[in-house]
């Protein structure tokens, strides 16, 4: 399980492993980009420098006491629109841009280098493939050719588990019909065991095939429109594809029927139901699991973990119920729509208009320098990130940060010992837990190797299904070693950072340790507000509704006592009622169950980065700088990391499918239960920042 802080910046390499939440949905999966020249390099790129508190970005005409978020964020939203290229934005999403671009000069350095040693050419062949789109067009569908024959030349139903293990390799077992991948053993974290997971839905989630608001039964219109225009791409007829996408839809409804919701899949208890691969016969016998187990190279032996078993079972049922034709169309549709951002601009184009511009509002496609680029850092992302922490990840920034995490953690250790509501017994296991937090900052201390990667120049289709097949096969191969603790599931230029419930670690890449995140040249009163906020915040992750469920060692195990768990529930609920109350867009409320890990998160982080921060500088003798307190550097700091603007259709797709809260609500839900807040802005009682005494929320 892996929690994060971000929604708004792409995660730039999705993880594998069962129980990991992805950061974000990958915008090059779901808006790839057609023509445009690379973005032109500068001799030595460098990054621009934004600082982390920055004043015009503010709208002091705003009372902070009746909208902190808007006297924070409010200039900052009126310089910035959100790009036609681009869903939201935000200070996130706009280091993200920076970072790209960077990294599009690096690649673009790399691929011209005339004697590159082995890293410069990897990522120099990855992207120069990528960026030959004549060469993609000539191709057409042609890369496909082999699996669409695979499926056409299905006779039975009883071939596809043998089918569905070649497509899963190809695609790094993220589609169709179902996820395979390998996790820690959620009894024992020292142990790599292979995992199964429902999927195969081309909605974005599961309530989207139920829903009956208008806007939901025009986006399954609009889907239906989207599967047709994609078979016909693959030369169906215009009247054939529309009957094929109809049984498609009819047969995801049935999937998406028996999948987890978003909220229960919070619950690790309910996604942990460990079995030998011959225990799925008699679950979803009608799916030759041998065969799957055989073309995957998943062991047969051992256990394994089948996250949703209901699930399997509709999956076997349907495997019955359903004609192989409609079967054949399913995974001819759903092949091409997971590989269509590698393929033609026609594919590109129509995958760009349904998931990007209808469902998201996007009014352009980003360049394809962008994608090439974002590509290159999914695929071999540790080998771009080698050459990215050389240029822009000084020794002292991450010795630094190190810093800053040990100061947060002392705090942390202290509030635990304070909390009247907790029992000795649990006091302890926490404290525990809290000292066993691994660390990890900036980058990994091993290096991945991709010798055994094929990259060809003129075959960017064939590079991603490689690169696809070569992390699958490393995944695979975990499966019975020594769990590799210091392994990380983002690479070193992303902008995010999250906590590892089952590593029982916390992960900063350098992608994130640079201005206006964390800033060297600032004083420490934003730098703590921001990244030290968010410091806290990954670090109560480990002692939230889902990471409290996971002891010092990663093990899903409870280790609180029947009261105390109480008291948190009734604290954490506190929490989840105040968001629930919150609208996003429309009548749409945040769904304060799905949001409380993040939320609890945000607010817990926060305190403890105040308390910090007032124990770093108590000797200073700190005195206001442009025209703003120490204390209210400290908050303006928090909030500018989330000013952010969304175009309403994002808005209602994050409403159903985010565990984060919308980035106004992050703040002002924060605020309103900090009195450390109250005092720095002298608000009154009854102020709409502020909660009556008594009522605020408050965990840790």
């Amino acid at each position: 399980m892996t929690t994060s802080l971000s929604t708004l910046t792409p995660a730039l390499a999705a993880p594998t492993r069962a129980l990991v939440r992805a950061a974000f949905l990958l915008c090059s999966a779901l808006g790839a980009a057609t023509g445009s020249a690379a973005a032109t390099p500068a001799a030595e790129p460098t990054l621009p420098y934004t600082p982390s508190l920055d004043v015009q970005s503010m709208d002091r005409s705003v009372d902070p006491c009746a909208d902190f978020y808007q006297y924070a964020c409010g200039g900052w939203i009126r310089r910035n629109p959100v790009p036609a290229d681009q869903s939201a934005w935000s200070v996130y999403g706009k280091l993200f841009e920076d970072n790209l671009a960077f990294l599009n000069a690096l690649l673009q350095q790399a691929a011209a280098s005339p004697d590159p040693d082995a890293v410069t050419r990897e990522i120099g062949d990855y992207y120069a493939a990528c960026m030959d789109e004549a060469a993609v067009e000539k191709r057409g569908i042609a890369p496909l050719q082999q699996d669409l024959a695979a499926i056409q030349a299905l006779t039975s139903t009883a071939q596809l588990g043998a089918l569905l293990g070649r497509l899963h390799q190809e695609d790094n077992g993220h589609s169709p019909v179902f996820q395979v991948s390998v996790t820690q053993d959620p009894d024992d974290s020292e142990q790599i065991i292979a995992a199964l997971d429902q999927g195969g839905l081309g909605l974005p989630d599961r309530d989207y095939y139920f829903k009956d608001d208008a806007v939901s039964r025009d986006n399954r219109v609009r889907y239906l429109e989207h599967v047709a225009r994609v078979l016909v791409l693959l030369g169906d007829t215009p009247a054939a594809a529309q009957a094929s996408a109809t049984a498609i839809m009819a047969l995801e409804t049935r999937l998406a029927g028996a999948s987890l919701t978003r909220v229960d899949r919070r619950d690790p208890y309910k996604l942990k139901h460990k079995m030998a691969p011959q225990a799925l016969e008699p679950i979803a016998g009608r799916l030759d699991w041998k065969a799957y187990f055989e073309a995957t190279g998943v062991p047969r032996t051992g256990i394994l973990n089948v996250t949703a078993p209901a699930f399997f079972t509709e999956v076997s049922a349907q495997v019955a119920a359903q004609p192989l034709s409609v079967w054949k169309d399913y995974l001819r549709f759903h092949l091409a729509n997971a590989r269509a951002r590698t393929l033609s601009s026609a594919f590109v184009d129509e995958n760009f208009n349904f998931y990007s511009k209808y469902l998201r509002g996007t009014k352009e496609m980003q360049p394809r320098w962008k994608r090439c680029t974002e590509m290159t850092d999914q695929q071999v992302g540790e080998a771009l990130g080698q050459v990215f922490v050389r240029k822009v990840f000084a020794p002292q920034t991450r010795a630094a940060t190190l810093e800053l995490v040990r100061n947060i953690e002392n705090v942390m250790e202290r509030r635990l010992r304070e909390r009247d509501w907790m029992s000795e017994a649990t006091r302890k296991a926490a404290i525990e837990k809290l000292r066993a937090i691994r660390n990890k900052i900036g980058y990994p201390d091993r290096w991945r190797d991709y010798a055994s990667l094929s990259i060809v120049r003129g075959d960017y289709a064939g590079n991603a299904v490689r690169a696809n097949a070569f992390e699958f096969a490393r995944q695979l191969a975990k499966i019975g070693k020594p769990l590799d603790r210091g392994e990380w599931q983002m690479t070193p230029p992303t902008v995010n950072a999250y906590f590892d419930a089952q590593m029982n670690d916390i992960n900063f890449p350098a992608g994130v340790l640079q201005p206006p995140l964390y800033d060297p040249k600032m004083d420490a009163a934003p730098n703590y507000g921001n990244t030290g906020g968010t410091i806290g915040h990954e670090l109560t992750h480990g002692f939230d509704d889902e990471g409290r469920q996971f002891d010092a060692h990663g093990n899903l195990k409870d280790w609180w006592t029947k009261e105390d768990a109480e008291h948190f529930a009734e604290r954490a609920k506190c929490v989840s009622d105040q968001y629930s109350s919150y609208v996003v867009v429309d009548d749409i409320h945040i769904n304060g169950l799905l949001t409380l890990g993040e939320d609890v998160a945000d607010l817990g982080g926060e305190v403890l980065a105040y308390a910090a921060w007032k124990d770093a500088v108590k000797d200073l003798g700190l005195t206001e700088q442009e025209g703003l307190s120490p204390d209210q550097r400290f908050f303006v700091g928090f909030a500018q990391w989330a000013c952010e603007t969304v175009r309403p259709e994002r808005e209602r797709e994050l409403a159903l499918t985010d565990p984060h809260s919308p980035g106004r609500f992050r703040i002002n839900g924060v605020v309103v239960n900090m009195p450390e807040f109250a005092r720095a802005f002298a608000c009154k009682p009854g102020a709409p920042m502020t909660k009556p005494q008594g009522k605020a929320c408050s965990i840790w």
